[in-house]
């Protein structure tokens, strides 16, 4: 097993980033991240080898994730300045007044539907989308199949078409 802050430095950035994409708010994903850093310590005896360490590292700050929604009964909503914040360009600088805010209104639409979405479905979409994970990560996160990961995104994306109104995301 590797040491501690070897791990710590090798993964937080991706446990955050994975916690960010739940959270959407910075300061409780770096919160929940150290969270699952400590339970990591904890719980060490109890990694078996059998996943990767990211993925086990994800499962545990999945968990953490939830006793916070427990706690806390309230769920954190993405908003159009957090898009913006991380990279989603808006605006591009060929685009008019009206077509940006058309495209900002959209963004919001579509984003407001996500969350709207019934568990596992906005997790798994955003994990995909954002994040970009595997089918087969995704899958061991939630601790099922590759191919359960696969038809729970792919209906996610049909769920979420239809609230918005487009033929295909």
């Amino acid at each position: 097993m590797e040491d501690l802050s070897e791990i710590y430095k090798s993964y937080a950035n991706e446990v955050k980033r994975f916690l960010l994409c739940l959270t959407s708010s910075e300061d409780l994903a770096e919160e929940l991240t150290q969270e699952t850093f400590y339970q990591a310590v904890i719980s060490i005896h109890r990694y078996n080898g059998e996943c990767k360490i990211s993925v086990w590292l994800c499962q545990i700050a999945k968990h953490s994730y939830y006793d916070y929604l427990k706690k806390a009964k309230h769920r954190n909503h993405t908003s159009i300045d957090y898009l913006t914040q991380n990279g989603v360009d808006i605006r591009s600088n060929e685009d008019l007044p009206d077509i940006a805010m058309m495209k900002e209104s959209r963004l919001r639409v579509i984003h407001q539907e996500i969350r709207q979405l019934k568990e596992p479905y906005a997790e798994i979409f955003l994990l995909r989308t954002t994040l970009d994970l595997s089918y087969k990560v995704i899958g061991d996160i939630f601790e099922k199949s590759e191919n359960w990961a696969r038809v729970t995104y792919y209906r996610a994306k049909c769920k979420l078409a239809e609230r918005v109104g487009l033929d295909e995301l």
